[in-house]
């Protein structure tokens, strides 16, 4: 329980510098073609990662939705 207080709060004033300078490594690092040097098991992991993102995101559409399918017009 001690991780869910730590990773569902959102960002403070003073997270706002370690996220700029998180981003602007992430586009040097795509500018430069580091993301070629990515081992096999670093992109398993990416993939099962955003899998599971995905499906998060639609679960929440489909309790927002209240329906499986479409919308309800």
């Amino acid at each position: 329980m001690k991780y869910a207080k730590v990773e569902l709060t959102p960002p403070t004033p003073a997270d706002i510098p370690q996220i700029r300078s998180g981003i602007a490594k992430l586009i040097q690092s795509a500018r430069s073609g580091a993301w070629k040097q990515t081992t096999v098991r670093e992109a398993w992991l990416n993939t099962l990662v955003t899998i599971e993102v995905l499906c998060w995101f639609y679960v929440g559409e489909c309790i927002g939705k209240r329906n499986i399918v479409g919308y309800d017009v």
